[in-house]
C-alpha cells in the first residue's frame, strides 16, 4: 500500500467522490467564530457529516500507521504538512463514510490549500459557509471558554486572528468572486445564529434564495472593507 502523496500524485480521474456527486461544504470563520458549534447543529438537523482537517492529521499519527509517522516527523522538525497529505485523508474519510454531504471544518487555510483540494479531487465546494465575527468577540470567547488550551492566551489569540485575516480571507475572496460564500453573522446568540444558517440550509423557496444571496453579498462588501482597513492598520503598526 503507497503513502498518502504517493496516492495523491496518481489523480483524481475516476475518483469515487466525483462519482458519488457530493455536497461539500467549506465551514470557515475565525477562532471562537462559533463554527465547531454550529457544524454539530447542521450534523444533527441535516445529516452531514463532520470531517475537520486537524481531526483526521492527530488521528492518523495517533493510528502509528506509516503515514501517521511521516507526519509526526515532519511536525516535529518544524515541517509543514503537505496540502496534498491532508487532502487525501479528507478524501478519504469522505470516501469510507458512504455519505455524501460534508462540512470540510477549518479548510481550506490559505489559497494554496484551496487550488490543491481542486487539484488533487477534482471538485469544488457546493459554496462556503462562512461564520464572520468581530476580533473583539472572538478574543472575549476564547479567554473565557475556560478549557486550559496553552493557545487560549492574549498573545497566541491575536497572532491566530493575523493568521486568519493574511491567509484565510483570500480564499474567501477567490469564493465570494464565484458567488459560493453564505456569509453569517456569528456574533449573535447560538440560536439566532443556527436561524440563519437555517435559512441556508433549508430555503423554502427560490424567493429565500434569492434573499440569502443578496444579503450574502451586502456582508461581504461590508467585510472586505473592514478586511482591508485591518491589513493595512497592520502594516501601519508593524513600520
Amino acid at each position: 500500500m503507497g503513502t498518502v502523496v504517493e496516492a495523491a500524485n496518481k489523480g483524481a480521474s475516476g475518483s469515487i467522490l466525483q462519482k458519488r456527486n457530493p455536497t461539500i461544504v467549506f465551514v470557515l470563520g475565525g477562532p471562537g467564530s462559533g463554527k465547531g458549534t454550529q457544524c454539530a447543529n447542521i450534523v444533527e438537523h441535516y445529516g452531514y457529516t463532520h470531517l475537520s482537517a486537524g481531526d483526521l492529521l492527530r488521528a492518523e499519527i495517533k493510528s502509528g500507521s506509516e503515514n501517521g509517522t511521516m507526519i509526526q516527523n515532519m511536525i516535529k522538525e518544524g515541517k509543514i504538512v503537505p496540502s496534498e497529505v491532508t487532502i487525501k485523508l479528507l478524501q478519504r474519510a469522505m470516501e469510507e463514510s458512504g455519505k455524501d454531504k460534508f462540512l470540510i471544518d477549518g479548510f481550506p487555510r490559505n489559497e494554496e490549500n484551496r487550488a490543491a483540494f481542486e487539484k488533487v479531487t477534482g471538485m469544488e465546494p457546493s459554496f462556503v459557509l462562512f461564520f464572520d465575527c468581530p476580533e473583539e468577540e472572538m478574543e472575549r470567547r476564547l479567554l473565557n471558554r475556560n478549557q486550559g488550551r496553552e493557545d487560549d492566551n492574549i498573545e497566541t489569540i491575536r497572532k491566530r486572528f493575523r493568521v486568519f485575516l493574511e491567509s484565510s480571507v483570500p480564499v474567501i475572496s477567490y469564493y465570494d468572486a464565484k458567488g459560493k460564500v453564505r456569509k453569517i453573522d456569528a456574533a449573535r446568540p447560538v440560536e439566532e445564529v443556527f436561524a440563519s444558517v437555517k435559512a441556508i440550509f433549508e430555503p423554502k423557496n427560490e424567493k429565500v434564495n434569492h434573499y440569502v444571496r443578496i444579503m450574502s453579498k451586502l456582508y461581504m462588501y461590508k467585510f472586505h472593507f473592514a478586511v482591508k482597513r485591518k491589513l493595512i492598520s497592520l502594516c501601519c503598526h508593524r513600520c
